[in-house]
């Protein structure tokens, strides 16, 4: 079946329009033929990896989700364009039916989202992300376990679904923040919510559970990649990373051009230059933050790459 053409990225007569413009980003409409991915690799321990948007608001300059985009010009543009699945939530509540038709006492493991943002800023307009952890919640409902899920995200949005998030009873959120100072979060990822935000979101995702009514979720804070952090903001922000029962910290991934291949971009390999003080012996680096963690955060759970991820 020949592949999509998306306005603005192709010569020829394109198959996709721009349904809409959401600030600077290029957005389209698309159906899913299905959702639930057979997670492999770096996640492989869950079953499934779910991405209810293609393409990112957030745009990251290191993001290795940028390798799997339709072609070389979208991926050059990461962050400027965004494909959401405006029949997500029906494919999901199939695709979950199946599964429990097979396995009616196990329910999946699903990672959320390995290659998108579920809470990116579209999610605000078109809650595609909300309306999929509803289906989630209504295999409940019918009598069958509601799935172990993951959700990665750097957003605060995520606060607005509070209300879902407690009915679930195995759920891990995973905050996103590669950097304690805001000069380097602007340099590496201008486009993502601020530090002081995605710390707020956490906290008050933990203050708004009553526990007589729901489940408090279990909290990661991500540092992946870790980026640097500024000497003078650094003890602070170790001091704040106690709000979370697990850090993760994890490098850069390697850098190379071919597509369909987890890898760090070009753009934040030259935006590593000006933290020359920081990566000229980035392992020495790295080692010396993770033992600063180690060391002022004994009742948080230290993990590194690919163990961090899972939700146990």
């Amino acid at each position: 079946m020949a592949q999509p053409k998306y306005e603005g990225y192709c010569e020829c007569i394109p198959t996709k329009l721009v349904r809409e413009k959401f600030g600077d980003v290029n957005v389209y409409a698309q159906n899913a033929k299905s959702l639930l991915t057979k997670a492999t690799g770096f996640i492989g321990n869950y079953d499934f990896t779910l991405n209810p948007y293609r393409g990112c608001q957030y745009g990251c300059s290191y993001c290795y989700a940028a390798a799997f985009t339709p072609n070389a010009q979208m991926r050059q543009d990461w962050g400027k364009w965004v494909i959401f699945k405006q029949n997500a939530a029906e494919i999901l509540a199939k695709e979950l039916k199946k599964w429990y038709e097979k396995n009616p006492q196990t329910p999946p493991s699903i990672y959320m989202s390995s290659v998108t943002d579920p809470y990116q800023p579209l999610e605000s307009k078109h809650q595609l992300t909300r309306r999929l952890l509803e289906v989630m919640l209504d295999m409940g409902i019918d009598g069958y376990p509601t799935p172990t899920l993951v959700i990665q995200t750097r957003s605060p949005i995520i606060v607005r679904d509070i209300d879902y998030l407690q009915r679930f009873k195995r759920l891990r959120i995973n905050m996103s923040i590669p950097t304690g100072s805001e000069l380097v979060r602007k340099d590496f990822e201008p486009r993502s919510p601020s530090i002081k935000a995605r710390l707020n979101a956490i906290s008050k995702i933990k203050q708004s559970i009553d526990y007589f009514k729901g489940f408090l979720p279990k909290i990661s804070i991500t540092i992946t990649p870790l980026l640097p952090t500024l000497a003078t903001d650094e003890a602070a922000f170790i001091e704040k990373l106690a709000i979370a029962d697990r850090i993760v910290i994890q490098a850069f991934h390697a850098n190379h051009s071919r597509s369909l291949i987890a890898s760090t971009r070009q753009e934040a390999e030259e935006i590593k230059q000006k933290y020359s003080w920081w990566y000229e012996n980035e392992k020495l680096s790295y080692r010396k933050f993770k033992e600063k963690l180690i060391c002022r955060l004994p009742g948080v759970e230290i993990m590194e790459g690919k163990e961090g991820f899972f939700y146990e």
